[in-house]
């Protein structure tokens, strides 16, 4: 992609480290110097992995190069975020979160062997955490303790990730922190992105619409909560202030088993 076409292309959304353009069609993600080589090649293969899957997700159409900083080059969705159409209507909040849910467990269907496995990626983020000594240890031989599965798991699924189209069509973006592994700790995950976006409500209706479609009810609530502690130790590895309140009283308050 030529240095001229992004010119002419649109910021639609800024980062710390990332800038995202759109040129028609073309979703350019530019990356900064800070950003990992390695991670970028990561995110286009969980994308070129995922996309074999048959999931809704854009197509990957070139990584490269733009003015010496690495680009991942996709096909623009046109649409809106469902996390703006939730906010919009709120009388449509139980629907929309109803779809949400229904999306996600389908992605919990599929499978792609190749994909980093959710239980060594846990590892090393508890092993880079800041925490003593005890607590990482109890964390750990949770995490040990967890069923290993290998459904593919999205890693960052919420409303904001789930692009809703004109055809009320619903597509799935951002696939970076793609896993193979365990469903419940997937859902875990976003009950703490709704929790961290100070969106607690929605949080608990989630929880109560993921765990309650399923046979085992009180139980399968229970199995994510377990996975709440593990989800915000790995988060607390960014270091992130604003989240440093929630993020410690989920792991001081658990009561470990």
């Amino acid at each position: 992609m030529s240095d001229f076409v992004l010119e002419k292309a649109s910021v639609i959304a800024q980062r710390p480290t990332k800038k995202i353009y759109r040129d028609g069609d073309t979703l350019v993600k530019l990356f900064n110097q800070e950003y990992s080589p390695s991670d970028v090649l990561n995110e286009a293969l969980n994308i070129s992995r995922v996309a074999e899957t048959g999931l809704p997700i854009p197509k990957l159409k070139e990584v490269t190069k733009i003015d010496g900083q690495w680009a991942i080059i996709a096909e623009y969705i046109e649409g809106v975020p469902l996390s703006q159409l939730i906010r919009e209507n709120p009388e449509k909040k139980t629907g929309y979160l109803t779809r949400f849910v229904e999306l996600q467990k389908v992605i919990h269907t599929k499978r792609s062997v190749l994909l980093t496995k959710h239980h060594d990626k846990m590892t090393r983020k508890l092993n880079l955490a800041d925490l003593d000594g005890t607590t990482r240890y109890e964390l750990l031989t949770r995490l040990d303790s967890m069923p290993r599965h290998n459904k593919v798991c999205h890693g960052d699924f919420c409303p904001s990730n789930v692009i809703v189209t004109p055809d009320d069509e619903m597509y799935v973006i951002d696939w970076a922190h793609a896993t193979q592994g365990n469903a419940s700790a997937d859902a875990a995950r976003t009950y703490l992105v709704f929790c961290l976006n100070d969106e607690r409500e929605l949080a608990d209706e989630y929880l109560d619409l993921f765990a309650g479609e399923l046979d085992t009810g009180h139980s399968e609530r229970h199995y994510i909560q377990k996975w709440l502690p593990i989800v915000a130790a790995s988060q607390s590895v960014k270091a992130i202030a604003a989240e440093k309140n929630l993020l410690s009283s989920w792991l001081s308050v658990v009561e470990y088993e």
